[in-house]
């Protein structure tokens, strides 16, 4: 489902190399490895996968999140899968106690985020060498 929607929904942003290089990268054992540190969210329609998420620490941190992984099956896509995962990531035990949530967000999905409140972290060249933008979202003040 991963590298379906890769190839259909990021093919006018990405070029086939690129998302050939992603694709191998979304494994099923780099998944399995992913969850045991993230907590995985899925949505099914009828029986079928149509969409997932995780969230995890963001490089280790226990005040700061990542959102990894959120893909919707192309067919889908418009009709609330992406809302409705967003949404539990945001009820996530993790998202809950942190102060910052952070997402690496393709070219393709960047304006998805952003009608969620997540801006780009300033200072930084977008896309970035990694073909990404680095999107935050500040949930509270740090404490002091």
């Amino acid at each position: 489902m991963i590298g379906r929607t890769l190839r259909k929904s990021n093919a006018g942003d990405y070029p086939p190399e690129e998302i050939e290089r992603l694709s191998a990268k979304m494994s099923p054992e780099a998944l399995k490895e992913r969850a045991a540190w993230t907590h995985m969210y899925v949505a099914e329609r009828a029986g079928r996968l149509v969409g997932c998420a995780a969230i995890g620490p963001f490089w280790g941190s226990q005040t700061e999140v990542s959102f990894f992984n959120v893909f919707v099956e192309p067919d889908m896509q418009g009709q609330g899968v992406g809302r409705s995962l967003i949404e539990a990531l945001e009820r996530d035990p993790m998202f809950l106690r942190a102060e910052r949530a952070e997402i690496p967000a393709s070219i393709t999905a960047v304006n998805f985020y952003k009608k969620f409140g997540y801006t780009e972290k300033p200072g930084k060249r977008y896309p970035d060498e990694e073909g990404l933008y680095r999107l935050e979202k500040r949930l509270r003040p740090r404490e002091v």
